[in-house]
C-alpha cells in the first residue's frame, strides 16, 4: 500500500510538471574510434527530492555513452566491471560471433575486464548494448546500464540525412521505472509510473527548425510505447531494428515494444517558435500489450495493473521547443533510402515452431496466463542445456505461437529477420524491414524468416528470449548453437586420425575404436559448460578394444570427449540428439 501511494504521488508530480518540461534532455556523450573503454560503475542520481537514488552507469553514474562506429571497423570493447557483482554486456542487434555476443555465457566477474574484438558487419542502423546476465538483466538495465550503439556506412552517409550527433541526430532512450518508498529503483514492480527519456524525468528539448532525426529505443523492462506527436503531425520512419528501409514511411503512430528501435525524421522547417510534445498514446494500444488499457482476462490478470495510472493513458514523453535552425540545416526528406531484398520463404531449409506459454516450475504451481511463470516449448532457461541446433548457412522459418494473455516481444541474437506474417496477415508497414525483435500478441502467431551466416561455434550458444526483462530473468529464454558440423556421421579425434567415434549425432550410444592407442587410458565426457557427465578408465586400449558410451540418459546437446593415455590426449566434440 505504501508503494502504491508513493507511486501515485510521483505520478501526480510528474503530470504537474510535464506540461512545460522542466529538465533539459540529457544527451549521452558519444565515443568514437575503434577502441572503447567502458567502465561499469555504481553511482547516485537525485531523480526526486530527498534521498539520492542508487544507480549503475558506464563511464558515469547513470546510463551509458553512445558508441559510434563505421561498418568495416575492427573494434575492441574493454568492459571493466567495477561493480561488486558479476555482469555481462550484450551488443543487441549486432552480427558477432557467440563468444563476443555478451550473453549469460560471457559473464564478467567483479573487478575483471572483458575485451571482445570484432569487425562491424552490420549496415548502418541504431542498435544498443546492455547487460544480459542470468537472472539479472532487469536489475542491471533498470539501474541504468543501457546505451546506444550507432553504425554508419557509406550508403547512409550519401543520403543527406541528419547525422550531427546531439544537434540534428538525437538519441531517445525511453524507459519507465518504478520507485519504492526510499526512492530506490524497484525491480519486477508493475507500478512503473516514472517516465524517463535518456534518464531525464520531465524532459524538454530545444530542436532547430529543420529536419531532425530521432533514434528511438524502447529501453523499458516491460512497457511498450505508442509514439506520436501532440499536434498530430506526420513523421517519417526511415529505419527498423536492423537498419534503413527502402523508402520513408509516413506515420502518425509508431508502436515499439521493449528492445525495439526505429529511426524517424521530423520536418520542423516551418515551425520556428512553436512547441509540442512527443506522446505515448496508450489509450490506443491493443489490449494485451503491457501499457494498454487492459492485460489478461479475470482471473488471469497482472496484480495492480489497473492501479497504474499510465496503463491505457495518453501521456507526455518529451516536450519539444522549436528554435532557430543551425548554420547548415538539412531541410528535405529523401524519397528513397536503401534497396531492400528480404529472404524468400521458398528458399527455406528448415521450419521451426516455438510455443510461448505458461509453465509449472513446481507441481503445485498454478500459472497465471498474464503474469506467468512463462517458458518456451515447455522449458525454462538452463545454462547447461542447448535448445536448438542450427546448421551454418541454414535459411529458416520460425513460427512463434503465443498461448498467453500478454504480448511478448521476442528477440533473437546474432541475426536480423524478415517478418512474413502476423496471425496470417502481412506485417504493418512499420515492421517491414530488418528486425531482431517482434511483438507476438496474445493467442496469436508470428512467422519470420532468417539465415544463419558467418559465425559458428560448437560450444558457445546464442540466445532467444522474451524482451520483457522480468520474463527473461524468470526463464523465458532458450539457446541455440550454429555449427557446420551438425549432421556428420563419424568424427576422428584431434591428433589421431585412426581413433574414431560414431555415430555422430547419436541418440543411444557412441562407439570409440582405435588401431593405434595402446596401454592404460581414461575417457572423460564433459557438457557444454565443463561438467563431467561420464568417466571411465581401463588398462589396455588396442585394436581389439571398443569403448561404448551410453547416451540415452544424456540431455540433448554438444559434448567434449577426451581420451587420455600416459603420453597423449585426444579430444573431439560430439552431439547428442533425441
Amino acid at each position: 500500500m505504501k508503494l502504491l501511494i508513493f507511486s501515485k504521488i510521483l505520478f501526480v508530480f510528474f503530470l504537474a510538471q510535464s506540461v512545460y518540461g522542466q529538465n533539459p534532455l540529457f544527451i549521452p556523450p558519444s565515443l568514437t574510434g575503434t577502441t572503447f573503454n567502458l567502465d561499469v560503475q555504481t553511482g547516485t542520481q537525485n531523480l526526486y527530492p530527498g534521498n539520492p537514488t542508487p544507480t549503475y552507469g558506464i563511464n558515469g553514474p547513470f546510463l551509458s555513452p553512445t558508441i559510434i562506429v563505421n561498418k568495416g571497423d575492427i573494434v575492441t570493447l574493454n568492459v571493466n566491471n567495477g561493480l561488486t557483482v558479476a555482469t555481462t554486456m550484450h551488443w543487441h542487434g549486432l552480427h558477432v560471433s557467440p563468444s563476443n555476443d555478451g550473453g549469460p555465457h560471457q559473464s564478467i566477474a567483479a573487478g575483471t575486464t572483458w575485451s571482445p574484438s570484432f569487425e562491424i558487419l552490420n549496415n548502418a542502423g541504431t542498435f544498443w548494448y546492455h547487460p544480459h546476465g542470468e537472472g539479472k538483466t532487469e536489475l542491471h538495465v533498470g539501474k541504468g546500464l543501457a546505451g546506444m550503439f550507432i553504425i554508419h556506412d557509406a550508403v547512409e552517409q550519401s543520403l543527406g540525412l541528419p547525422q550531427t550527433y546531439g544537434v540534428d541526430d538525437i538519441p531517445l532512450i525511453t524507459q519507465s521505472k518504478a520507485f519504492d518508498v526510499l526512492q530506490q529503483i524497484a525491480i519486477a514492480d508493475h507500478m512503473d509510473t516514472s517516465i524517463m527519456v535518456n534518464g531525464t524525468i520531465d524532459a524538454f528539448y530545444d530542436a532547430p527548425a529543420q529536419v531532425i532525426r530521432f533514434r528511438m529505443l524502447n529501453g523499458s523492462s516491460m512497457r511498450s510505447f505508442n509514439y506520436g506527436f501532440s499536434n498530430g503531425m506526420t513523421f517519417y520512419q526511415i529505419a527498423t531494428d536492423g537498419g534503413l528501409v527502402e523508402t520513408p514511411n509516413p506515420l502518425t503512430r509508431l508502436l515499439l515494444a521493449p528492445g525495439e528501435r526505429a529511426e524517424i525524421l521530423v520536418d520542423l522547417t516551418t515551425m520556428n517558435g512553436q512547441s509540442f510534445q512527443l506522446m505515448c498514446y496508450g489509450s490506443e494500444m491493443t489490449n494485451g500489450i503491457f501499457g494498454a488499457p487492459a492485460v489478461g482476462i479475470v482471473p488471469d490478470v497482472i496484480d495492480m495493473y489497473d492501479d497504474n495510472p499510465l496503463n491505457g493513458a495518453d501521456y507526455e514523453l518529451l516536450a519539444i521547443n522549436v528554435i532557430a535552425p543551425t548554420a547548415s540545416p538539412v531541410t528535405t526528406i529523401p524519397s528513397t533510402l536503401v534497396p531492400y531484398t528480404p529472404y524468400f520463404a521458398v528458399n527455406a531449409d528448415v521450419n521451426r515452431s516455438l510455443v510461448l506459454d505458461t509453465i509449472r516450475l513446481l507441481p503445485i504451481d498454478v500459472p497465471n496466463l498474464a503474469e506467468g511463470p512463462f517458458g518456451i516449448n515447455g522449458e525454462v532457461f538452463d545454462m547447461m542445456v542447448n535448445n536448438i541446433y542450427v546448421p551454418l548457412n541454414s535459411t529458416e522459418i520460425w513460427t512463434l505461437h503465443n498461448k498467453t494473455h500478454i504480448a511478448h516481444p521476442f528477440h533473437i541474437h546474432d541475426i536480423q529477420f524478415n517478418i512474413i506474417e502476423k496471425n496470417g496477415l502481412p506485417p504493418v508497414i512499420s515492421e517491414q524491414g530488418w528486425k531482431d525483435v517482434v511483438l507476438v500478441m496474445p493467442h496469436d502467431s508470428v512467422k519470420f524468416i532468417t539465415k544463419f551466416i558467418t559465425f559458428e561455434d560448437n560450444m558457445v550458444p546464442y540466445m532467444y528470449h522474451c524482451h520483457l526483462l522480468h520474463h527473461e530473468d524468470d526463464g523465458m529464454m532458450g539457446s541455440f548453437i550454429v555449427s557446420s558440423s551438425i549432421g556428420i556421421d563419424e568424427v576422428s579425434l584431434s591428433g589421431n586420425d585412426d581413433l574414431q567415434v560414431y555415430p555422430n549425432p547419436s541418440t543411444n550410444n557412441w562407439e570409440v575404436k582405435s588401431n593405434s592407442i595402446k596401454g592404460e587410458y581414461k575417457v572423460i565426457l564433459t557438457s557444454l559448460i565443463g561438467e563431467v557427465v561420464y568417466e571411465s578408465q581401463g588398462k589396455s586400449f588396442d585394436n581389439e578394444t571398443t569403448i561404448s558410451i551410453p547416451t540415452a540418459d544424456f540431455i540433448e546437446g554438444i559434448y567434449l570427449l577426451k581420451i587420455q593415455t600416459l603420453k597423449e590426449e585426444f579430444q573431439t566434440k560430439l552431439m547428442k540428439t533425441n
